[in-house]
């Protein structure tokens, strides 16, 4: 491959011309060539280079990480590239759930399908468990807990707690299908952080920040304490092993990603 100015290798890439000088600077993008001239030459390389600190850049990794990180001598860029894909991958669906998400929102202020009744949140269970349930949310978080999360659910109206209700089936799918992982692989935490954000709706404002690790953790706790919770992800068979699995998982999330 021919060599390309530093002009050219910003238009391709999106860079401007000045912050390629200033990775060159600070050791971050060095070029392969410099001509007499002073010109700027990067080659192939170069461009591999580029792209992986571009990748980590849209992770938001601070740049004397990611010199630190590429500059290591047993730096896998085919590692690297299969964990850019996977994280970048996550941020999709996540960025994907929101807009679906403002797209049922929209709809349903639209057409005034707005949810009324705090029963509809239970539909698909029979009435008794469905009360059972709320009945003991209160006594373990307090009705005013409840009841705000309640109220921010059914803002979404029916299609949109339907499909909040349809991705917390999915997440439980893929961590079931990875329940002989470890709890603390990065493929399963990242199953775990979709997990949560789903939760976090759930939740709505109800849980406030610093409050949330020891809620998670302990929802964690109630999988493994309760069986009925799990019950409609494993065909209503018990699965104590799968659930003492979920509450090491989400106990490391809480302990290393959430406020305490």
């Amino acid at each position: 491959m021919k060599t390309l100015t530093v002009k050219k290798l910003a238009e391709i890439s999106g860079v401007s011309v000045r912050t390629l000088h200033y990775y060159d600077q600070i050791g971050l993008l060095r070029p392969s060539v410099r001509t007499e001239k002073k010109y700027r030459l990067y080659g192939n390389d170069e461009l591999l280079r580029l792209q992986q600190i571009l990748f980590f850049r849209e992770l938001d990794f601070p740049l004397k990480d990611i010199l630190e990180m590429i500059d290591e001598p047993d730096y896998d860029l085919v590692k690297a590239l299969m964990q850019h894909k996977s994280a970048l991958l996550n941020r999709k669906r996540r960025i994907s759930d929101l807009l679906r998400t403002i797209d049922i929102t929209i709809n349903n202020l639209k057409k005034g399908e707005m949810m009324k009744d705090p029963e509809e949140l239970y539909k698909g269970f029979p009435k008794e468990v469905g009360t059972a349930y709320r009945k003991e949310a209160m006594n373990k978080y307090g009705a005013q807990t409840v009841e705000q999360s309640e109220k921010e659910l059914m803002k979404l109206g029916k299609s949109g707690v339907e499909a909040l209700q349809k991705e917390m089936e999915n997440v439980f799918s893929e961590l079931f299908a990875l329940r002989n992982d470890c709890p603390e692989s990065d493929i399963l935490q990242q199953q775990i952080a979709r997990h949560y954000g789903i939760i976090s709706k759930f939740w709505g404002n109800s849980v406030v920040p610093d409050q949330k690790a020891c809620a998670y953790a302990g929802l964690g706790d109630l999988l493994v304490n309760d069986e009925r919770y799990l019950a409609n992800v494993t065909d209503g068979n018990p699965q104590p092993e799968f659930a003492l699995f979920l509450q090491k998982a989400m106990k490391y999330f809480a302990e290393n990603n959430l406020e305490k």
